[in-house]
């Protein structure tokens, strides 16, 4: 599609509305900023994103006749693709766009692209820091916190793009090809949005769907929907697992990782020489060294990295030692599948703040795996009730309801001793109590940072 002379219609003024909107600015192209807060202060937008400045700016609702003077709409991922609105857009046969697929519209050079429930944003990290120790010119980007939009104008043909794709930017996709893909794994998750695992489970899929004969997917052989995902494809398959060995692909042997190219098995790594804890991360490594190899770097250039790669800020993280009890922020644990791996990554006594925003999950496997290792459940927001039925259900009764973020870490600190873990990782979003789950981690680190010894 040729959108020289075409009206945009930009859906939402948030972080990737706003990058959006820059790269069609950049490019000539007129845009509509459509926000559906009717109340919404638009000096005060303008003033913090000048980019909207002389745009024509539509709140609250989209007339019939705003409708008709569209060529094509470019939905921010926050936006559900079912909404009443975006269904008269469809049946107007206007093509609907997100920001990804605006940004592989103008951008060049070679694109990987990782989706799965959990791991994206640790493997992606992983994955751009491979590539930036062999190539010249990497951009990280995608739902890791930097709109792909944002610098789709700035790549060129020697551009490698490493891009963290979620399954609400996976829905607004349509010619996004990129040369490398994983699927890391697949459990409910965002079943508010999906309403069914078999539509999540094919919107996830669907990040192969423009890949060709000589492209390749990464995917998790020890993921069973996966497994025989991989078996339709006609691109190279890779598979990685740690449960047993593979004949191709990487398996975790032990503590050692192997590669295996079908005649020879190659040690990359000891997993002791990581930097990062827990099978779940030994799986991130698995397929970032998967995509990596596939994309022809050399793996003396990607074991370099693995020595040296820090865990992502709010996955797992480990923040402070207070009299003796260790504190960790796995903020970006916000399914229970998520903060499974979390519970499982722990060493220690755990006394484990949860709850947050309800998108619908159940818990009674993430309660399973406390195994003993959990002292105390302390729970917030909306969830609260819910899972603590749940905790009860199975047995677990040392739980405490708190109304503030603050009072948890406050009662965790109070009911721990030394050789004690606190861990916030939290099975929920946290909408309704933060804006985002880096919000809630970096007020949990500042808090627990400012506990009195």
């Amino acid at each position: 599609m040729n959108l020289e002379g075409k009206r945009v219609l930009v859906v939402g003024s948030g972080k990737s509305g706003v990058a959006a909107a820059e790269l069609l600015r950049k490019k000539g192209i007129t845009f509509v900023l459509f926000d559906g807060n009717k109340d919404l202060d638009v000096t005060a937008l303008i003033e913090k994103n000048p980019v909207f400045a002389g745009a024509e700016i539509l709140l609250g609702e989209l007339a019939p006749e705003d409708m008709a003077r569209i060529d094509l709409v470019v939905l921010s991922p926050g936006v559900p693709t079912d909404l009443p609105m975006v269904n008269e857009l469809r049946n107007r046969q206007i093509p609907i766009w997100g920001e990804i697929e605006l940004a592989y519209h103008f951008a060049k050079g070679r694109i990987i692209a990782i989706t799965g429930t959990n791991g994206k944003t640790t493997t992606t990290s992983l994955v751009g820091e491979i590539m930036a120790n062999y190539f010249d010119d990497v951009k990280v980007v995608g739902n890791i916190g930097i709109p792909y939009t944002s610098v789709a104008a700035n790549t060129t043909e020697d551009t490698v793009t490493v891009a963290e794709i979620s399954s609400f930017q996976l829905e607004t996709t349509h010619e996004f090809a990129p040369e490398v893909t994983a699927i890391l794994n697949i459990t409910p998750d965002h079943l508010n949005r999906h309403h069914t695992m078999e539509c999540y489970i094919e919107t996830k899929e669907s990040i192969t769907k423009n890949q060709t004969a000589g492209d390749t997917c990464v995917l998790n052989y020890e993921d069973e929907v996966l497994r025989r995902f991989g078996e339709t494809l006609q691109t190279k398959v890779v598979f990685f697992s740690s449960k047993r060995k593979l004949e191709k692909g990487l398996y975790l042997d032990g503590e050692d990782i192997f590669y295996a190219d079908g005649t020879t098995d190659t040690k990359v790594i000891n997993v002791n020489e990581l930097n990062i804890l827990g099978k779940h991360n030994y799986e991130n490594v698995m397929a970032a060294v998967g995509m990596s190899v596939s994309f022809g770097v050399p793996m003396d250039k990607i074991v370099e990295v693995l020595k040296r790669f820090q865990a992502v800020e709010h996955r797992i993280e480990y923040v402070t030692e207070k009299r003796g009890v260790k504190f960790y922020n796995d903020s970006k644990g916000t399914n229970p599948d998520a903060a499974i791996q979390g519970i499982r990554a722990m060493n220690r006594p755990t006394l484990l703040i949860g709850g947050g925003y309800d998108k619908q999950s159940e818990y009674d496997e993430w309660i399973e795996s406390f195994d003993g290792k959990v002292k105390k459940l302390v729970l917030i927001g909306q969830t609260k009730e819910k899972i603590a039925e749940c905790a009860k259900k199975h047995g677990f009764e040392d739980v405490i309801l708190c109304d503030t973020f603050e009072e948890a870490i406050d009662t965790c600190y109070a009911n721990a001793v030394s050789g004690d873990a606190v861990l916030l990782s939290p099975a929920c979003a946290s909408w309704g109590m933060f804006a985002n789950y880096e919000e809630r981690g970096r007020i949990f680190k500042e808090y627990v940072r400012n506990l009195a010894e």
